[in-house]
């Protein structure tokens, strides 16, 4: 029984603090291209064209093109590829997995007043996978200056500055009941990596590093993530005088993200003079959750100016989210005179378990808004070529409440970037075989461009008309670099990561 109390005041532990940062942010402001199989086959371009399930993401008008009410479902397979370079040395890690990716019904009424301009008029949902977060980083090498020692001097010192309260005196309280920085400082402080430069003074707040000095030091940092970030789509279209399409999204978001982090850092460097402590190994654990929901809306409108030209514009708004964060830290240490006398140095260990889970606060997330602009040209039955541009600030995406988060604010104001992207796609119909193919760039979210470099991607596909059943097929790959630092303070060197993802779609769309 006391277990069971026990582990309840654990869960139940509430932190009223905030630790969020752009990677945070920038994880629900982009979204991956998803969808049915046809969608993915021509790179998205479907912004004038509608007609299919997942054009509803980039213009809701598309609705209104079906010709007869359908449902369809469509599955993906993932695989993604990330190489890691850290100070000269390679590594890699695989994953594949399996994943809806649509699901949807929707209906189409034709107007039979021939005195109204409003001809035809359609209701549809969908479900689209805006976002799998399935993946798995491995990076290794020998960082030839800066150790992690430089993450928990950070915030010790950085307290010094602000409050003055030594380690000492805070090690007395819950630690849910810290400042975020309070806990990284005492993270390290508890397993002797970081100590007091005058231990004898009880007001003393300035710290040095047992960690010894002279570089080389082994790091490696596993990064492991799951989840999704679902989007469930309820829209409405009309068509005037056969010429104007009109129609709105209402979108709801639900989002589940799992991430766990596991750091590794050796040294074989020579003690520390006269030491009381060295630290030779380290290992950092770090897991977070996160789930929430969220909500948009979408306009859109296509022109059909002559039979074969279609034009497509539409506004994608803020995403609103509401999400919860939980995380749990520990950290383990090993090294010489952990248990020294005078005569002796003794190889000891060190570890730290808070015990605790830490559930913040409820906050927000608006992420920036969306305008996609189309052109697609039909030839006939024959087939078609489309181009979608779409532009998306990323420097107006904000946590809230803003007074919590004005410096992550304005971080991300200062870094982040308008991107443009431009997707291309191609269909060919052969009696009932249709061959598809697509081309999508899209520029980096930061203004260095490097942090997360551009995205460049390719698609092909098929399809085969069964009469009242349809089966597509599709196959895309996309391929970006980035950036990854391991921690966000103090040891920031970062690995160039960069990730190949492969995807093959199938889809079954029935006419009802």
């Amino acid at each position: 029984m006391k277990k069971i109390i026990l582990l309840l005041i654990i869960v139940l532990t509430i932190s009223t603090l905030h630790s969020q940062n752009i990677n945070d942010a920038l994880r629900y402001a982009q979204e991956d291209l998803n969808g049915t199989a046809r969608f993915r086959a021509m790179s998205g371009a479907f912004g004038a064209l509608g007609g299919d399930f997942s054009s509803l993401s980039v213009n809701p008008a598309g609705s209104v093109v079906f010709a007869n009410n359908q449902v369809g479902l469509s599955l993906g397979n993932y695989n993604k590829l990330n190489s890691s370079k850290y100070f000269g040395n390679s590594t890699s890690e695989n994953d594949t997995t399996f994943d809806v990716n649509q699901a949807g019904g929707v209906f189409v009424f034709n107007n039979l007043n021939e005195k109204t301009n409003w001809k035809k008029f359609a209701i549809a949902i969908n479900y689209d996978n805006a976002r799998n977060f399935d993946n798995s980083i491995f990076s290794a090498g020998t960082n030839p200056t800066n150790s992690i020692d430089k993450y928990f001097l950070y915030y010790a010192n950085a307290n010094a500055n602000w409050s003055g309260i030594p380690l000492s005196v805070l090690q007395n309280s819950f630690f849910d009941e810290l400042t975020f920085e309070d806990q990284q400082a005492l993270l390290g402080y508890n397993t002797f990596v970081i100590d007091p430069v005058n231990a004898a003074d009880p007001t003393n707040a300035v710290y040095f590093s047992n960690i010894p000095g002279g570089g080389n030091y082994y790091q490696e940092n596993t990064f492991v993530s799951s989840g999704y970030n679902g989007k469930l789509t309820l829209n409405a279209s009309a068509e005037y005088k056969e010429k104007f399409l009109f129609g709105l999204n209402i979108n709801s978001y639900f989002t589940d993200y799992t991430q766990n982090t596991s750091f590794l850092e050796r040294n074989s460097n020579p003690q520390n003079a006269n030491p009381q402590r060295t630290v030779d190994r380290l290992r950092f654990n770090n897991e977070l959750y996160t789930y929430g929901t969220g909500l948009s809306f979408q306009l859109g409108t296509i022109f059909k100016p002559v039979k074969e030209v279609r034009i497509g514009l539409a506004y994608e708004s803020p995403t609103w989210y509401q999400l919860n964060d939980e995380t749990t830290q520990t950290i383990a240490t090993s090294g010489f005179g952990l248990q020294a006398t005078p005569d002796t140095t003794v190889y000891g260990n060190s570890s730290y378990n808070p015990g605790v889970i830490l559930i913040y606060e409820t906050y927000r997330l608006q992420t920036p808004s969306k305008w996609t602009g189309s052109f697609a040209y039909v030839f006939g039955k024959k087939g078609l070529i489309s181009l979608d541009y779409a532009v998306k600030d990323y420097s107006k995406t904000q946590f809230k409440p803003s007074r919590e988060f004005t410096g992550t604010n304005l971080q991300m104001a200062n870094v982040l970037d308008v991107a443009n992207e431009i997707r291309l796609g191609a269909e060919y119909k052969i009696k009932k075989i249709s061959l598809r193919g697509g081309y999508r760039f899209e520029e980096s979210p930061y203004k260095d461009g490097k942090t997360v470099g551009d995205l460049t991607g390719y698609s092909g596909g098929l399809g085969y008309n069964f009469g009242s059943i349809k089966l597509d097929l599709a196959y895309s790959y996309w391929e970006r670099e980035s950036q990854q630092g391991f921690f966000t303070q103090g040891l920031t060197d970062p690995a160039t990561i960069n990730s190949k993802n492969n995807n093959v779609t199938v889809t079954m769309l029935f006419e009802l």
